[in-house]
């Protein structure tokens, strides 16, 4: 748990990024999150707010300010789209061998049916807006590929869900980092981003379930 918390707060912080290797850390963080069953813990959202106020303050390497930003957000980008990939594949390879197991108090064929007949209706919009919460969007491409979502779908909504999800993250820092507010309330301001975007996710995982336990007895 110590170590986790030490990856928050280094994560968060612009001068630790600058130190260890700059925003290409960040497309790292970025492609383990959404790709690794590991990454579920890293804290996208705001790495990414602060990844657009980094670019914000510092000087660009092509002598202009929107050449460097569309050549961040675009390697971050590719970065996250490559995750999902990773995620999709592995998930894929493992629900075949999941396919293989007799059913047990744990794991019944079912819920795999059940997952692939949801992600071929309405999986598209699912893997899109997963970008966007927090624990979901590692797992989100893992399910998919398990349940052998049509991979043409998946790779258009994965497309457009990383776009979405960096662009409007990084344009966010960018255009509030001069703010003096908010780089005096850097810490203020990843709290709530976390609150925001993490909230529904544990809400729905622990009130859904009292619900359904309610609806059971």
């Amino acid at each position: 748990m110590h170590i986790i918390l030490d990856i928050f707060k280094n994560l968060t912080n612009a001068e630790w990024i600058n130190a260890h290797g700059g925003l290409y850390i960040v497309m790292f963080v970025i492609f383990a999150e959404t790709g690794l069953f590991v990454g579920f813990f890293l804290p996208g959202d705001s790495l990414l707010f602060i990844t657009g106020m980094i670019i914000a303050n510092s000087l660009s390497p092509f002598g202009n300010a929107a050449v460097n930003l569309v050549y961040w957000i675009t390697l971050i980008s590719v970065a996250g789209i490559l995750g999902n990939l990773v995620g999709y594949w592995f998930g894929n390879k493992s629900g075949h061998l999941l396919m293989k197991r007799p059913d047990s108090l744990l794991f019944k064929k079912k819920y795999i049916e059940q997952a692939h007949e949801f992600y071929e209706n309405k999986g598209g919009m699912a893997i899109f807006f997963a970008r966007f919460l927090p624990i979901v969007r590692t797992f989100a491409p893992i399910v998919a590929g398990m349940v052998d979502m049509d991979y043409k779908k998946f790779l258009r909504f994965n497309i457009l869900g990383c776009l979405a999800w960096v662009i409007s993250m990084i344009m966010a820092g960018y255009l509030l980092g001069e703010i003096e507010w908010v780089k005096k309330n850097l810490e203020i301001i990843v709290i709530g981003l976390i609150v925001v975007t993490t909230g529904p996710v544990l809400f729905k995982m622990f009130f859904g379930r009292s619900k359904a336990s309610v609806k059971q007895n």
